[in-house]
């Protein structure tokens, strides 16, 4: 089964990344006012699951694991990579072969 992490980045504009090690499965929606009545139990439910907070019916926040938040941050870090290396091999110039460039390392 593929996973993919999805982040909301504007209202209606969601970004999807796929990876293994990133998954939210499920989430639950509780209001501000609830929060703070049940933080401990917003604490608690982030440990399986993503926990939305809504103000006026609006995402105003969302409660995830530490672990959970970490592995966000690798996925994106993954994205970011992969986007600058599509970048640098889009860029004009002259290639270097690669025994050039080992070569100029001392890796030869």
């Amino acid at each position: 089964m593929e996973q993919f992490l999805v982040i909301e980045m504007t209202p209606g504009v969601l970004m999807y990344i796929r990876n293994p090690g990133v998954s939210i499965l499920f989430m639950s929606i509780v209001s501000v006012a609830d929060a703070r009545k049940h933080l401990s139990d917003v604490i608690a439910r982030s440990k399986s699951e993503a926990v939305f907070i809504e103000r006026r019916g609006q995402r105003a926040a969302v409660v995830v694991s530490p672990e959970q938040y970490e592995r966000m941050l690798e996925a994106l870090e993954t994205v970011d990579d992969v986007a600058a290396f599509d970048e640098a091999m889009a860029e004009e110039g002259p290639n270097i072969p690669w025994a050039q460039v080992k070569a100029d390392l001392g890796w030869a």
